[in-house]
This record gives structure tokens, sequence and C-alpha cells, in this order.
């Protein structure tokens, strides 16, 4: 099954894609983490929506999509260098280093999410560095601690598009460490569909992303240097993963840090990732003042 979330009249509410239309689960389920959290038992639910002749339906030209997961228990779990062509392409960048024998894991906030067709905020305050790369996510469906790898995808719930975008700078400043350049608000597209694994083959997807029509990343997940169910095992050892947390997998090469000369964002730029499992972003780059607001305030 194909999974979204949209914005309506009435809020943000759950959809599943049939076809040319999407299905209404609102009656039923508050949001798609209440889907993902609830397991076999919520998805037979959805299945028979699917199947009623008095499910609400409308068309999915015009909808409007924003990321299919709206809360989060937790930062967002995140694999770097897991493309080793990516991880050769910024040795120039940093010290020598052999490549990892393990994934490497760091985080970042919740509130970097953002919609699929929503701006992207920069901040030449606050960086003057602004990258993107493509990568795949996956939602966990199923709580658990050191799965091991041959029951790993048991774990997963689905599959998403994500755009980590990382400020080159801030990781440096801070020691090297990524959490702090990756975590600045509104920066992470993640969506449109959250596809569950019988629709989607996670080591056999192509993904690309396009800075202003110029294809920038192009690879398949085929070369991932440690396979998902490999760091799922690895990440949860010891360490409990609950239903709803959000894993990104890693970017390919073609990051515009490492190209001659380098390629940053900028206001106005457009980034296209699409594979054809997944779906489409199209988000655009917007200049906005991160830097001078003090105080938040939070929607209800």
């Amino acid at each position: 099954m194909k999974f979204a979330t949209i914005k309506s009249a009435n809020g943000l509410l759950p959809v599943v894609i049939s076809g040319e239309e999407l299905v209404l689960l609102g009656d039923r389920f508050k949001d798609l983490n209440s889907i993902v959290e609830g397991g076999k038992g919520a998805l037979e639910i959805v299945e028979g929506v699917l199947a009623s002749a008095n499910a609400k339906r409308m068309p999915l030209v015009g909808a409007s999509f924003v990321a299919p997961i709206t809360r989060f228990r937790r930062d967002i779990l995140c694999t770097g260098w897991n493309y080793w062509d990516h991880f050769d392409e910024g040795k120039e960048m940093r010290a020598q280093q052999d490549r990892p024998k393990a994934p490497t894991f760091f985080t970042k906030s919740p509130d970097t999410v953002c919609g699929p067709c929503d701006p992207i905020s920069v901040d030449q305050q606050i960086s003057q560095t602004w990258d993107y790369e493509a990568e795949v996510a996956l939602v966990f469906g199923k709580t658990g601690r050191s799965i091991p790898s041959a029951r790993a995808l048991d774990h997963v719930f689905g599959y998403m598009l994500a755009n980590d975008v990382s400020q080159r700078d801030l990781q440096r400043r801070h020691g090297g460490q990524w959490m702090k350049g990756k975590s600045i608000d509104a920066t992470m597209p993640l969506g449109p569909f959250l596809v569950t694994p019988d629709e989607f083959d996670p080591q056999d997807e192509h993904i690309e992303l396009l800075l202003n029509e110029t294809e920038m990343q192009s690879a398949s997940t085929r070369q991932m240097a440690f396979s998902i169910p490999d760091l799922i095992a690895e990440l949860s050892l010891g360490m409990t993963v609950r239903a709803g947390d959000v894993l990104l997998t890693g970017t390919p090469s073609g990051v515009g840090q490492s190209r001659k000369p380098p390629v940053f964002l900028k206001d106005g730029d457009e980034i296209i990732i699409r594979s054809t499992s997944l779906g489409q972003q199209r988000n655009k780059v917007r200049e906005v003042d991160l830097y001078g607001t003090s105080d938040v305030v939070m929607e209800s």
C-alpha cells in the first residue's frame, strides 16, 4: 500500500492511494502514526476501508501533501557514509580515514521536517554552505532491540524519500560531528508517499536529485555500503527502536561540497528528488530569518 498525509480544510488527514484517487482514513485514524503503531490490525482495517463502496474518496491530482509522518517520539535517526562513492568523494575535506567497518549513525532534530513541496529554509547568517542529500528513509513499524539482520525487514512499516539538507561549515565548526550541521529548522523534506514493503524493494531502487533541472545525484540503492537489514541490526544492538521511528539510510555521491567548484543552495533554487516507487519531491529554496528569531510560537 501507498500512504500519504494531506492538508485539507479540516486539518491534516491520513490517506491511502488507490489508482488515481485518495481514500480518506480520517474517520478511523487520526494520522499515519496511528496506522504505523497499530500494526497488522490497523492494516486490516485499511484494507477493509479500501474494499468498501462507502469509502470517502478524492482525486489524487491537486492534493496538497505534507510529510507522511507528523509525530516524532525522538530525533530522526540517520546514516552517514553509506555509499562508498560518497565516502570517497569527501576524502579531500577531512583527515585521511579508512572506510568504516560498521555503519556511521547520527541524529537530527524533528523540527527539520517539512513537506515534499514545502520551501526549504536557508539563512546565510547561519551558514553559507547549504548542501543537498537525496536519501531513502524507512519508518519502523515494530518495536525491537538487538534485531538480527535475518528478521530486520519484519520491523519496517514502509519507505519514503528524504532530503538531508546539511550545513557543511556548521559540521566542521562543531568538531566534525554532524547533529548540529543537519538540524536547522524546516530543511528536510519527507515524502510524498510512505510505501509498504510489498510494493518496494529497498535494495533495488534508483533515486535521483536534480538542482535547477541539472542532475546532481543518480544511484541505485544496490550501491549501499551496508544493506538496510545490516543497518537495522547494528542500530538496534542494545538500543530499542520503536514503531514510528524514522531512519535515513545515507546519500550517494554528487553532493555540492565535493564538486569543483562547490555548489551550495541559495534562495530561488529548485530541488527535485524522485524515484519510481516513492514518488517525487519538488522544493524551492527560500531565504528566511532563522538567526534573529528567538521566540517560536508552536502550532497547537
